[in-house]
């Protein structure tokens, strides 16, 4: 069994609680309030910043050139397609530009984003890889997910969100860090594999918080 396989089996209830989120289920049917996908994109958005700074490390740490372009390719699209559109979602929705960049990060954005940070620096390249695969393969089961259940055609937005993750394109990036991590894993240690499956778990934990962020619009108290 491929790690990938064991992790799918190992955190099916965690992933179901994603798919079945309120948040999630909320954009599938175009019932989510705006004011909640307003703070999700916006909270994504500073996300979005520090996970560019983890790509950037990935590919410095990558052991071949391929992988390094891949994870090089990755950043460019993040910081150029990816958060473009967030800045495109909030104009829509009255966020300026300067109000984006001033918004202050939700204490789940900050504890995900510093525990991508922590591996990034910290962890095996094996243990980065395993943090990544819940965001990149967790969207594109999303996504999938969403369009199978048919898009929302009352709520634009929301159908574009849902065919960004659904797409041909991001089903390819989401299968690329998919086959990363088994080959990864396959080429490390007993050990370094279990460390691997510790990183996947928290940076899931973590998937299932930020939509639990959203749907609370969750602040700081003070």
């Amino acid at each position: 069994m491929s790690f990938t396989e064991d992790m799918d089996l190992k955190s099916g209830p965690i992933r179901q609680a994603i798919l079945s989120h309120p948040f999630i289920m909320g954009v599938g049917d175009g019932s989510l309030p705006v004011q909640n996908f307003k703070h999700y994109v916006t909270q994504d958005y500073l996300y979005l910043i520090d996970y560019a700074r983890v790509l950037a490390l990935a590919s410095a740490r990558a052991p071949d050139l391929e992988t390094m372009g891949w994870f090089a390719g990755l950043l460019d699209e993040t910081l150029n397609i990816e958060m473009d559109l967030h800045r495109r979602y909030c104009a829509e929705f009255g966020v300026t530009g300067p109000d984006l960049e001033a918004t202050e990060a939700a204490p789940t954005t900050i504890a995900y984003t510093s525990f991508l940070l922590k591996m990034a620096y910290h962890g095996s390249f094996a243990e980065l890889v395993a943090c990544l695969l819940p965001c990149q393969w967790g969207y594109w089961e999303i996504g999938k997910h969403l369009a199978k259940r048919g898009e929302p055609k009352h709520a634009p937005l929301y159908c574009q969100w849902i065919q960004m993750y659904s797409s041909a394109e991001y089903a390819e990036l989401a299968q690329t860090i998919h086959s990363l991590a088994d080959r990864v894993a396959d080429e490390t240690t007993e050990a370094q594999v279990a460390a691997m499956a510790e990183a996947y778990r928290t940076s899931l934990r973590f998937e299932l918080a930020f939509w639990d962020m959203a749907r609370d619009l969750e602040a700081w108290r003070v």
